[in-house]
């Protein structure tokens, strides 16, 4: 019985006949790129802007960019943006808020835990100083009651540590709130806990 020739095989691509490629013999040179690593940084490593005005400007197109990557590096610009530059996000806040958002429903992994950092900076403990020294008073007087709720129930020293960046803040209101919450916390410690703070 003779052999018959199979004749219902897949053609190869010309290029992988030229070369001598198929898919048993790829090299890495031959194969996709990797994904990119993106670090996670945490807020406490999150460095001030030194171009602000210029980055404030590309930021939101930055935002809407299909480059997964870059929408990586743009929340973590919004994120600089809200702990140090906050007067400067305001302007576009809904923007970036809708970005953050739908970057949170995004599959990959690396946009999803970034925009979750990004919101969780974006609605900390800033937003509240903001709005405890904003000009409306029924605003004013309802974000006092928050951050007095919050030195009523928190241990002082993690709350300390985290008012300590705001008291250098450029705006002179939330320095102002910042250091009444400090004065309340700090009066709620003992001598060994000032000692460590």
């Amino acid at each position: 019985m003779a052999l018959k020739p199979i004749d219902n095989t897949l053609p190869l691509p010309q290029e992988a006949i030229i070369l001598g490629v198929n898919e048993e013999n790829k090299t890495a040179a031959s194969l996709p790129p990797a994904d990119p690593i993106i670090d996670y940084i945490s807020s406490g490593n999150l460095e001030p802007i030194s171009d602000r005005e210029s980055k404030i400007h590309g930021l939101v197109e930055e935002l809407d960019s299909k480059d997964w990557t870059r929408v990586c590096e743009s929340l973590n610009d919004a994120r600089r943006f809200a702990l140090y530059h906050s007067l400067l996000l305001f302007p576009i806040l809904e923007k970036v808020v809708l970005v953050v958002v739908k970057a949170m429903k995004n599959p990959r992994s690396a946009l999803c835990k970034t925009s979750i950092m990004a919101s969780s900076d974006i609605f900390k403990l800033l937003q509240l100083l903001l709005k405890a020294s904003q000009d409306k008073r029924f605003v004013c007087e309802e974000a006092d009651r928050a951050l007095n709720a919050m030195v009523k129930s928190m241990t002082p020293l993690p709350l300390l540590n985290k008012l300590r960046p705001y008291v250098s803040h450029s705006n002179p209101r939330v320095r102002t709130k910042a250091a009444i919450t400090i004065s309340n916390s700090v009066s709620k410690m003992g001598l060994e806990g000032m000692n460590e703070f």
